[in-house]
């Protein structure tokens, strides 16, 4: 019999109700302290999985299939970041649809920091390019960390009549419709480097797409196609070679590797591209995560060892800050999006 029933039964109903209510203090303070403590417990987890983290695999996702340079990039950030933090980062390449299927995959996944995106310029330019997406790029993955910037070149067929910008400028015009322009696929860096310099030089030429930059270099070549914009990465041997001649690099200063080419914008004001790679992450994973792996990204780039592996596939380093990155991948979309719309390019 509880204490209520006893001093009801004794004719003491106020000392009942006074009883019982001393009886439940106790519990309800008890209550409320546990109630505190487990709304706090979230973030308290999330520090503590942070401080802690990664305790198992990571996975990169890499929307490229593997042995091209954005692999090579994630295989050499993947292995010092598994230095750094005593854990496997495991590449998983899942190549198709623009690198959609890959930026679909992190989307999906737990935002625990897991499952990682390599993200590269192309994000920027599909938000525009695919009308129906399954995910908003900005909206859905978190900016971990900006990598590298890539350089691109301007290369033509050494037939081919100009050796120079103005040259290709005053024969392009001349001769308008006539010179074919190699791209990897449309929607690509270079495919839209290619876009954007014939909008701002003001000359017609007919693109060539492929499935991927190997055939168009090899029918650059071979002399089926005048003229391509591609990384450097991919054709600084031909052009040592002497089996291309470089016309232009794309960015905003010459570079070391290839001192003595101009750059576009030398004859084109304002003409500027860059590739670009980083690294991502699903929306709503914790920030003391995203700045660990971001720490630690920015370390290797400082790093004189990896530095030189990042200079062998001709790129340079671009450190930052989650937000750096952010704005970065809003900036291009935002360049992109006019170009696309201008140019009225389809996905293919």
């Amino acid at each position: 019999m509880g204490a209520v029933d006893q001093c009801v039964l004794r004719g003491n109903f106020k000392k009942a109700v006074r009883e019982e209510t001393t009886m439940k203090r106790p519990h309800r303070r008890q209550f409320l302290h546990l109630a505190a403590g487990a709304a706090a417990l979230p973030a308290m987890s999330r520090f503590a999985l942070a401080q802690a983290y990664p305790t198992r695999p990571v996975r990169l996702i890499v929307g490229a299939a593997p042995g091209g340079p954005v692999d090579s990039l994630a295989r050499l950030m993947g292995q010092w970041l598994s230095e750094r933090l005593n854990q496997s980062f495991v590449v998983e390449n899942r190549p198709g649809a623009g690198t959609n299927i890959a930026t679909e995959a992190v989307v999906r996944a737990a935002p625990d920091g897991y499952t990682l995106l390599m993200v590269a310029n192309s994000a920027a330019i599909n938000a525009t390019l695919y009308e129906k997406l399954n995910f908003n790029f900005i909206r859905d993955i978190a900016p971990v960390a900006s990598i590298i910037h890539m350089p691109m070149v301007m290369v033509v067929h050494p037939s081919f009549a100009a050796k120079t910008v103005p040259e290709f400028i005053a024969y392009a015009k001349a001769n308008p419709g006539k010179i074919n322009m190699a791209n990897p696929g449309t929607g690509t860096g270079p495919h839209m480097s290619g876009q954007l310099f014939k909008m701002m030089a003001g000359v017609d030429l007919i693109d060539v797409p492929y499935r991927g930059g190997a055939p168009a270099l090899a029918d650059l070549i071979g002399g089926q196609v005048q003229v391509m914009f591609d990384p450097t990465t991919s054709m600084i041997q031909p052009i040592r070679a002497g089996r291309l001649r470089a016309l232009a690099v794309t960015t905003a200063t010459r570079l070391p590797a290839l001192p003595d080419i101009p750059t576009v914008g030398e004859f084109v004001p304002g003409y500027e591209v860059s590739g670009w790679l980083g690294i991502g992450a699903p929306k709503n994973t914790a920030s003391a995560i995203i700045d660990k792996l971001n720490k630690e990204i920015n370390a290797g780039l400082a790093d004189p060892k990896l530095k030189a592996q990042l200079a062998d596939l001709a790129a340079t380093v671009l450190p930052g800050s989650p937000v750096d990155f952010g704005k970065l991948i809003a900036d291009e979309t935002e360049k992109w999006g006019k170009v696309i719309r201008a140019a009225n390019i389809k996905p293919e």
